[in-house]
């Protein structure tokens, strides 16, 4: 499998890029995100990739992190996902964003994307709930100290959902303590 190509960029033809590779012209389909991170064209690029062997094409994909290529692969497992589904995901919206949305559940967001309808999201936030967005606190696209982490986890053992306890701590003071910050959470939560 070829996992990443290093050459220079010869043409931007979107969602398709060139690059030349000693000679060898090597196109890939890549999301609007890597896209727009691209420098001019004859820059030397480092692109990872991923290849899809279908019985009509050989398909070269390519990203410009690996976080967007792990998604990307984690998107083409989901039944009814297909690649340009996949791209068109990454292309929306960034993989924090992604993240986020899966760790909600939020559908709405993900129905923004052109060619996402109300079951592909909710298809999309069943199967993805627990590969991305693990980490609660990371998904939910903000910095989490040790304390926050603490106090979301005790909220979710406690019953409250982790969009509940995500809300519940975004809005702490910073640098407050773990058990301060369960009782004012708690308080908010109860209002």
């Amino acid at each position: 499998m070829i996992g990443r190509l290093t050459g220079t960029l010869v043409e931007k033809q979107p969602p398709t890029v060139c690059l030349d590779v000693n000679g060898v012209g090597y196109e890939l389909d890549v999301p609007m995100s890597t896209l727009y991170s691209l420098p001019e064209l004859g820059a030397r690029v480092t692109l990872l990739t991923h290849l899809a062997i279908r019985e009509d094409a050989h398909v070269l994909y390519g990203f410009g992190t690996a976080a967007e290529r792990v998604t990307f692969r984690e998107l083409i497992k989901v039944s009814g996902v297909g690649a340009k589904i996949a791209l068109a995901v990454l292309s929306g919206m960034t993989v924090a964003e992604l993240s986020q949305a899966v760790t909600l559940q939020e559908a709405g967001r993900l129905t923004r994307v052109p060619g996402i309808g109300k079951k592909t999201a909710e298809r999309l936030l069943l199967e993805l709930k627990g590969k991305l967005g693990a980490d609660l606190g990371a998904a939910a696209g903000h910095v989490v100290v040790d304390g926050q982490t603490d106090i979301l986890n005790a909220l979710v053992a406690l019953g409250y959902s982790e969009r509940e306890a995500v809300a519940s701590v975004k809005n702490l003071p910073a640098g407050v303590g773990v058990s301060e910050g369960i009782k004012q959470a708690l308080k908010a939560l109860a209002r």
